[in-house]
């Protein structure tokens, strides 16, 4: 009967409607196949559990007391992503829905206390004080970014990743997209909360970007398609702003990639940090130019004017996917990220990527890695021998595809079929993008409370910095009743917090 009933509810799970449908399910399965049980016992070889549980009880107790200045210390010393390990993907490999409970009352309780020490009034512990321990320690802890491959049409399914993540408070402020991904980045990064669930809605959107070319404008400009199509689609879906406009009216930390279309260049990663005037319609541009589909691209900036001048006129740039489609450590360097959460969408990545299972090789890691080097190999010995400028970029750039990463630490990815890569170059209908949503919704609720587990730290990391600037700011301005904000809801949830500790 269980083992009917497990196969009746999995067939369920494939089939649920929503995120609360489908983790109601999951969670009914964690239990019927032993992986509630398994949540419930803190004792594990796979995590040091002793250490979780000695840090939970002192930060509990510290918070309960009051003790403002201990509890700011214990959390500046052992606050750390991977503590005791609590990060490995292997805890998160046993169940379908979270983790081992001490894991997650830890993460919680961490987060709470942040939350007391933002919104709490204490005598001896002023408000720069706060700002200056959550600056320091938020910068030691790191915080997560999300990043978005190429793959042509393909990239339609990042749309539905970034749906579930927006609608489940745990999108990244960093954002960074190659290509495809870079569209998508954009429309995302462009856009305030209040604007960004119109992107979700496939009817309102106009992603014709491809039209063919003649033969004899393909032989005089050596590309397939016509730009002037793809610049149109980015007009209608991207607003016409320079990365610095972006980021200070929505706050996003917007990142896209481009690689150089000549040789003694390196990839870029454009941001309001290193190319604040560049604009993003163009850098989108410049990224989705796949070298012989798109011609390569000059890129624009805006003068202290708004007025529109060439961006380094002598250069040219393409396809961002190709030497740097996922810039982990430019956005390390940059923005202090530490965790990686990828939608992989690339057609010659995806058939490779699976589920992790750590300390367990398969046949097809033994072929992957065997290809992968003798292709490197194959590389390396090609290019020794070729001569000239055209042969010996094209073997470098091929060489940059396989030498790249192409997952995160935590990776969403769609099913593939062949009809979808057969038409990767095609303009999708809105029926075809409503399904590249679905498949990116449904492809991130296994990944979802991962996610929010995983990032709910570094979260209240930044949203206690927001509030205790926005709070000081208004306080400098005007001596009236607070106006209700983020902090509102952080102190609610504090004070909500102890009175369930007194309580117990």
């Amino acid at each position: 009967m269980s083992k009917k009933l497990i196969a009746s509810r999995q067939k369920d799970l494939d089939q649920a409607a929503n995120y609360a449908e489908w983790q109601e399910i999951a969670t009914e399965l964690d239990r019927l196949e032993g992986a509630d049980a398994w949540k419930q016992d803190e004792m594990s070889d796979d995590y040091d559990y002793l250490l979780i549980k000695e840090r939970l009880n002192t930060l509990r107790e510290l918070r309960k007391s009051g003790e403002v200045r201990q509890l700011v210390f214990q959390l500046a010393e052992g606050l750390h992503g991977n503590l005791g390990n609590v990060a490995d993907p292997v805890l998160y490999s046993y169940a379908r829905v979270g983790t081992k409970k001490l894991v997650e009352e830890y993460i919680e309780e961490s987060a709470r206390c942040l939350d007391y020490i933002c919104v709490g009034d204490f005598p001896d512990f002023s408000n720069d004080e706060k700002i200056l321990f959550f600056k320091r320690t938020g910068t030691s802890f790191g915080r997560s970014a999300l990043l978005l491959s190429g793959g042509a049409t393909l990239g339609m399914f990042h749309l539905g990743v970034i749906k579930a993540m927006f609608e489940h408070d745990v999108l990244p402020r960093v954002i960074s997209g190659s290509s495809a991904g870079a569209i998508i980045a954009s429309m995302v990064g462009t856009r305030t909360d209040e604007e960004l669930p119109a992107i979700f809605d496939p009817e309102s959107l106009n992603l014709q970007a491809f039209q063919t070319v003649s033969l004899r404008q393909v032989l005089s400009g050596n590309a397939l398609m016509d730009p002037a199509r793809l610049r149109a689609c980015l007009e209608r879906n991207i607003a016409p702003t320079s990365f610095i406009q972006a980021f200070e009216r929505t706050r996003r930390i917007l990142g896209v990639t481009v690689s150089p279309a000549e040789a003694h260049q390196s990839a870029r990663l454009l941001n309001y940090l290193t190319a604040p005037n560049v604009t993003v319609q163009s850098s989108v541009l410049a990224s989705c130019a796949v070298p012989g589909v798109f011609p390569p691209v000059m890129l624009d900036s805006l003068d202290f004017e708004g007025v529109t001048h060439p961006y380094m006129r002598s250069k040219r740039w393409v396809d961002g996917s190709i030497a740097n489609d996922l810039p982990m450590l430019r956005l390390a360097r940059l923005h202090n990220v530490n965790h990686y959460i990828v939608s992989q969408t690339n057609p010659h990545v995806v058939p490779f990527m699976r589920e992790a299972h750590p300390g367990r090789r398969t046949i097809t890691d033994v072929v992957q890695h065997v290809a992968t080097t003798a292709s490197r190999d194959l590389l390396k010995l090609t290019r020794s021998y070729v001569g000239g400028a055209v042969p010996g970029r094209i073997v470098d750039m091929l060489n940059d595809v396989l030498q790249q990463r192409y997952s995160g630490d935590i990776s969403v990815y769609p099913r593939q079929s062949p009809t979808q890569l057969m038409r990767m170059f095609s303009n999708p209908s809105p029926a075809a993008i409503a399904n590249f949503i679905r498949d990116g919704e449904r492809a991130t609720w296994p990944k979802l409370e991962r996610i929010r587990l995983q990032t709910r730290i570094s979260r209240s990391f930044e949203d206690c910095l927001f509030w205790l600037k926005d709070h000081g700011l208004r306080r400098a301005v005007t001596d009236g009743p607070r106006t209700r904000s983020r902090g509102e809801r952080l102190k609610l949830a504090a004070v909500d917090g102890r009175r369930t500790d007194n309580g117990a």
